[in-house]
């Protein structure tokens, strides 16, 4: 009997494709994904009222972002110039806003009004009286990270409206240019401004596959950018990290969020795993403030901000 030959199919192994320094946020489902989000840790929570509250706050982000004119983005001049001396294309403190965001506060006030507390409608309702001229200067506090001090109830909602600007157009400018790493690892490489948190992803993000990588997440635009694991992301320290969580059974996803403390700045950020399920790094970190407690108590003080959040208040 004459042997046969079994032909098997070639397999052409394809290099790893290099994973995204940095990913633009994704107008069409960032803010409607928190605003689910808020609504699952709601459940049962202590705070349960607040971040339901919350929840309708960033589903009319969703809204206002939906609806916002195409902003004047840096021309290609620009946008070249801080590309090559490596400084962000959107500067939260230098860029020339468009006046579109005051229009995207009155509509976030308007909508979150009847849902908000009554301790919350005061604010709502000074806040909708003030001319343009006057929004200005809590929009400037807002972006200098001075959440304290007069007024500092009003200053969410300013951030709120802010994001929503800064988002818009930080994925106009990633859809159409691309946004570019910085030598600085510790700012967005888009706008400049602080992360609220890092987020361990564990899925792919278009053709690049990002498992397992961690990236800081902007509190203002919500880009993302590549960061090495157990790394100081305020002062870039590899020694003397650590990391804490909450225990008991309250936590209902335990390591979904850790607390990444660092001895030689004496900073901290938490880092939240997809693993876990579906988290988001703003609204996980707002259901958590119980470790931001533990960790401050520790003698640990916050590296970024989060703008839905006025600590100073």
């Amino acid at each position: 009997m004459t042997p046969s030959i079994q032909t098997t199919p070639t397999i052409q192994i394809k290099s790893a494709a290099e994973p995204p320094a940095v990913i633009a946020p994704d107008a069409g489902s960032v803010f409607a994904t928190r605003a689910r989000r808020f609504e699952q840790l709601a459940d049962g929570h202590v705070l349960a009222d607040w971040l339901k509250f919350l929840a309708t706050l960033t589903r009319a982000q969703h809204a206002a972002l939906q609806s916002l004119p195409a902003l004047p983005l840096p021309d290609a001049a620009a946008l070249a110039r801080a590309r090559e001396h490596r400084m962000p294309p959107l500067p939260a403190q230098s860029w020339p806003r468009d006046a579109a965001w005051h229009a995207v506060l009155r509509q976030l006030v308007e909508t979150v009004t009847p849902a908000a507390p009554e301790s919350a409608r005061g604010d709502l309702a000074r806040l909708a009286a003030l001319p343009p001229a006057d929004l200005e200067a809590p929009a400037e506090r807002v972006l200098h990270t001075e959440l304290y001090g007069a007024d500092a109830a009003l200053l969410p909602y300013v951030g709120a409206a802010l994001q929503v600007l800064w988002t818009g157009a930080a994925a106009q400018l990633g859809a159409s240019r691309g946004i570019a790493a910085l030598d600085v690892p510790g700012v967005c490489p888009c706008c400049g401004f602080l992360p609220v948190a890092s987020v361990v992803r564990n899925a792919g993000a278009g053709e690049n596959t990002v498992a397992n990588l961690r990236y800081l997440h902007c509190a203002l635009c919500n880009t993302e950018w590549n960061l090495v694991r157990v790394k100081c992301a305020a002062c870039d320290a590899t020694e003397g990290i650590a990391y804490r969580e909450l225990a008991g059974d309250a936590v209902k996803r335990p390591g979904a969020v850790r607390a990444e403390t660092c001895d030689s700045c004496k900073s901290y950020l938490k880092v939240v795993y997809q693993e876990k399920g579906g988290v988001d790094p703003v609204a996980d970190d707002l259901a958590t403030l119980a470790l931001d407690i533990l960790v401050d108590e520790a003698g640990y003080a916050r590296a970024g901000p989060n703008l839905l959040l006025v600590p100073g208040g």
